[in-house]
């Protein structure tokens, strides 16, 4: 950016949210727990969004990082099954996940290890969990309870369990079993209800029924039920028409009023203001145009 830095330090103060600093337990390096709860908490409260991004590499674990630290903003760094397992190297053998599971837990490492050299506050996440990759999220569980055990926190901020191509009440009952499995830890979970259309990681969902690209306030409550009583640490991938990928403009048709209304469904439920947004909602995908 041609800018000078007195015109960034001025971009900064405008952006929202810029007072995140300030936010308790917040610092540079990887942050879990209560501080990365209580940032996602004044993020929402101030109309901003953490970034995710997948890396598949050392390289572009720095790339995002070295973007963040220019930015001076936090963000997250995820990996997939697929983007975890080429990180350890193709030619491992794969069919347990165990490079998988290896090339995750070695990208968490080495984002702690040099993040904080970057002056970067950042989330460790990893993203899309299918019911088939399970292997994969226990993988990443045990490395989170060794880390645990050693320094009182988990090896990852969060992880994100996506079995919306399961029944809902399925999806549900394994995503409140791992979370009780989680809360100890202060982990955060990411779950998706309704379907992200499009391609990603292998993951085919451009020919899925339309009417799973738009979840309802009914199935957000019904998260809401089973998971707010294990912890609150929790975060929800609803859809809105949202996808991956790219394709024919018009094809797409995003409805983004409907988290605001899951909003509303939740805090009349609750006995809350409408405009209080109990939900935590996570954005994937996108127009597709």
């Amino acid at each position: 950016r041609n800018r000078t830095t007195a015109r960034a330090h001025h971009l900064h103060a405008e952006m929202p949210g810029a007072d995140w600093k300030s936010v308790p337990g917040v610092k540079p390096g990887v942050i879990t727990g209560d501080a990365a709860w209580a940032l996602m908490a004044h993020a929402k409260a101030n109309g901003y969004a953490i970034p995710a991004f997948n890396c598949t590499t050392s390289s572009s674990c720095n790339a995002v990082l070295e973007a963040a630290a220019k930015a001076d903003r936090p963000i997250m760094i995820q990996f997939s099954e697929g983007g975890s397992a080429f990180y350890a190297g193709k030619s491992l053998p794969n069919k347990k996940y165990e490079a998988s599971i290896l090339g995750a837990v070695s990208g968490a490492h080495h984002v702690r290890q040099v993040a904080a050299s970057y002056g970067v506050t950042v989330f460790v996440h990893s993203d899309h969990c299918a019911k088939k990759l399970l292997p994969w999220f226990d993988g990443m569980l045990a490395a989170d309870r060794e880390y645990f055990d050693k320094h009182g926190e988990p090896l990852f901020s969060s992880h994100m369990l996506d079995l919306s191509e399961e029944p809902d009440e399925e999806n549900i009952a394994i995503c409140a079993k791992y979370f009780k499995e989680m809360a100890p830890m202060k982990l955060i979970l990411e779950m998706e209800i309704g379907i992200t259309g499009g391609v990603e990681d292998g993951v085919d969902n451009s020919d899925v029924a339309r009417d799973k690209l738009y979840s309802q306030p009914e199935d957000t409550y019904k998260v809401w039920e089973a998971l707010s009583p294990i912890s609150p640490m929790f975060t929800i991938a609803a859809a809105f028409g949202n996808v991956h990928g790219v394709y024919k403009a018009g094809n797409v048709k995003l409805q983004p009023e409907l988290l605001g209304n899951f909003q509303k469904y939740l805090a009349e439920k609750l006995g809350k203001p409408a405009d209080a947004k109990p939900f935590f909602f996570v954005f994937h995908g996108g127009s597709g145009s």
